[in-house]
């Protein structure tokens, strides 16, 4: 898995050895491709890969064993697992649900993609809204399973009587494959032990050393906090979706390391992408990073537009059979990765053009415009033709950030935590377990590195540059290092992601982790003396990580708890027996989530947030929690064809920050009730004449619309 080592005193003669003449013929794309595994003894090999596979195990046990501890998801009914999927987590677990209980796979099927549930009344193709692709796999997986087991006559949970204590009723409990819940996420552990092996692998490749890939794995665990949350939220997209970024941004440094990639590497980038957007609405703004960071790489010269070509064109196929596969999902080709990949093929088709401006300086710049102008022309001209809003919330959310704008929806986001910048102890956490320090020096490293070998080729350019001081193509040279170089600007743009909103920090974190694999590069630290040098010097960063870094793991193996939620599963009981099965119900949207699940009843609105027309629902729900006139909130719930409306009371009076109780929210678009007693305050304490109280306990409350 070890690079080439290459020697930076013939670094300048290695790049005027890929120098391409103006017009020459590009090297056929069936060349040879030129591995750096070459001339590794396979002892070494099967030695990494059992390293990897023992990583994988250790993290999924790891995650495993802290979603028990803090559940006791072992000792939980049925009913009450589900409860424990709040929010996104349980609509997105309930789809998986209703795949594995119809009578075949097909029918389940057809029950998501024609669903009247999820939005009443309107039908709507959830398949290709809410990217359902892991629950339909595993549903597939799942009745696999069972009638593999079913054909042995063997079972495949093992059931028992759990006493709850406190005068609630015992219940059944049951653990194994065959319960579905187990079934979901085991597979989702699994999924991410692979990752962490692929991340050891990813380290090892990157700095050349099997030490690298223990950096990096060392720093992901004693981050671990900071990197994932896939052990307390196992349903969310990103679980499934992040093993496949880091799997394809492996693929991607691959083909920069290579001399010449052929274009069979573009089918499996366009693999891994599919797999990556199928998983998650949000791939396309990593995915656009990354398209941004090959780019500039290229921009400075340090790979070719064949390795642009190769990454990209893998990219939009990936990008087209995911439009294909998501049923014309319009976010797809009206989003800035969709005009952003466009624009980057244009300007590498247009090379050989703009080579006849001669000053590097003024194709940096060309090329600059070009990329901004015509990335947001397009972006504008599709969501124009296409009539798509449904991200325009993106942009609202960053100009909150920048300025005094403000709106509903923009205020539900920026006043939950998640969406808010970067806290403040983030970067004092990754200091105390030396990863920010180490990054720094890694960094560093490469930057020196990168600058010895620029001044290299300009000192070589210089003794070989004729009298008009004209650039003579050396444009077109690839500098060694690409690799890092992409990385860098990989890191930085996860870096800016994770400032602006503190939940994409779980891209920055465990980039941060690969990066510190660097210190075992002997490319970059030779001058460190012997080997058994530089090693002394990791070994003792590691020991320094430790001290904070078992202790970050003692402490999330501390974490001790037992899921109990009586209210709401009273709630649930509730609406499941004293109700009819379709009755509409409307209400906070984690809540929501959990109706659908448990219960099947039809519901307005739901967390998956990124849907122009379900804001505009939520928004019309949400009414309950503004100072508007009873009569008026409900005319606006009967129009909605709400029957029963779900009231919590902690929505009414609680306040994140400043400004961002529920009331106060509405203040900023409903200023001609400003001042006036919030309704949820009303309805809490007399319901009548336009709703009726049907249920009630210390913190829900169902009101029918009368």
């Amino acid at each position: 898995m070890a690079p080439r080592k290459r020697n930076t005193q013939n670094a300048n003669n290695n790049s005027h050895n890929q120098t391409r003449k103006k017009g020459s013929k590009r090297q056929d794309d069936q060349s040879k491709d030129i591995s750096d595994t070459e001339g590794i003894p396979l002892s070494y090999l099967v030695l990494v890969l059992l390293i990897a596979a023992a990583i994988g195990v250790a993290h999924r046990n790891h995650i495993a064993g802290m979603f028990e501890r803090d559940r006791h998801f072992s000792h939980l009914s049925t009913l009450e697992r589900e409860l424990a999927f709040r929010t996104e987590m349980g609509l997105y677990y309930s789809y998986f649900k209703t795949m594995i209980e119809t009578k075949t796979f097909y029918e389940g099927l057809n029950k998501i993609m024609y669903d009247n549930i999820t939005e009443y009344p309107l039908t709507i193709n959830t398949l290709k809204r809410f990217n359902l692709y892991p629950e339909a796999v595993l549903a597939v997986g799942y009745r696999a399973y069972e009638s593999f087991w079913a054909g042995l006559n063997k079972p495949t949970k093992q059931c028992w009587t759990v006493n709850r204590g406190e005068g609630k009723t015992p219940v059944q409990s049951c653990e194994g494959l065959g319960e579905p819940s187990y079934f979901y996420i085991e597979n989702v552990f699994f999924l991410n032990g692979v990752m962490m092996s692929v991340f050891f692998l990813f380290g090892t490749y990157l700095s050349g050393s099997v030490f690298g890939g223990i950096l990096t794995v060392a720093s992901f665990f004693y981050n671990h906090g900071e990197c994932t949350r896939c052990m307390w939220t196992p349903p969310l997209r990103e679980s499934f979706a992040y093993p496949f970024l880091v799997i394809q941004m492996l693929l991607v440094t691959h083909i920069i390391k290579l001399r010449v990639p052929s274009y069979r590497y573009s089918g499996l980038i366009a693999l891994i992408t599919v797999c990556f957007m199928l998983s998650w609405q949000f791939a396309q703004f990593a995915l656009l990073t990354q398209t941004l960071a090959v780019f500039a790489t290229y921009a400075l010269g340090y790979i070719g537009s064949h390795k642009v070509k190769v990454i990209t064109i893998g990219q939009l196929i990936g990008l087209l059979c995911s439009f294909v596969a998501l049923f014309g999902n319009e976010m797809l080709l009206t989003s800035f990765f969709t005009s952003c990949l466009v624009t980057v093929m244009i300007i590498v088709s247009l090379e050989s053009y703009l080579e006849k401006l001669n000053y590097k300086i003024l194709i940096l710049a060309t090329q600059g415009v070009l990329l901004i102008l015509c990335t947001v022309g397009l972006k504008i001209a599709l969501s124009t033709v296409f009539h798509v809003a449904d991200d325009a919330h993106i942009g609202d959310i960053f100009r909150s950030k920048f300025s005094n704008f403000k709106n509903f929806h923009t205020m539900l986001y920026t006043c939950a935590k998640e969406f808010d910048f970067m806290e403040a102890e983030t970067p004092v956490k990754v200091l105390k377990t030396l990863l920010a320090p180490s990054v720094a020096v890694s960094v560093l490293a490469v930057v020196v590195q990168l600058l010895r070998t620029e001044y290299e080729i300009w000192t070589a350019d210089k003794n070989n540059q004729s009298d008009n001081n004209k650039d003579d193509g050396s444009q077109n040279r690839e500098k060694p290092h690409a690799e890092l170089v992409y990385h860098l600007f990989q890191l930085l743009a996860f870096t800016a992601m994770a400032v602006l909103i503190m939940r994409l920090k779980l891209f920055w974190t465990p980039h941060m982790c690969l990066m510190t694999s660097l210190l075992a590069s002997r490319q970059l630290f030779s001058w460190i003396g012997s080997r058994e040098r530089q090693l002394a010097i990791v070994f003792l960063v590691l020991a320094g990580m430790s001290v904070q870094g078992i202790q970050n793991l003692q402490h999330q193996w501390s974490i001790m708890g037992e899921y109990s939620n009586y209210p709401l599963e009273e709630l649930v009981e509730w609406v499941e027996s004293r109700t009819p099965k379709r009755a509409v119900f409307a209400g906070p949207m984690p809540t929501m989530a959990t109706i659908k699940l448990c219960t099947g009843r039809p519901i307005i609105n739901h967390p998956h947030y990124e849907d122009a027309g379900l804001r505009e629902r939520t928004k019309d729900v949400y009414t309950m929690y503004s100072r508007k006139p009873a009569e008026e909130v409900k005319k606006i719930l009967k129009k909605r064809k709400v029957q029963y409306a779900i009231l919590e009371e902690s929505w009414c009076n609680r306040r994140s920050s400043v400004g961002c109780s529920m009331p106060e929210i509405w203040d900023i678009e409903d200023k001609a009730n400003r001042g006036k007693q919030p309704l949820c305050q009303k309805l809490l304490h007399n319901a009548e004449p336009h709703f009726k109280r049907v249920f009630r306990n210390n913190v829900y409350q169902v009101l029918k619309v009368t």
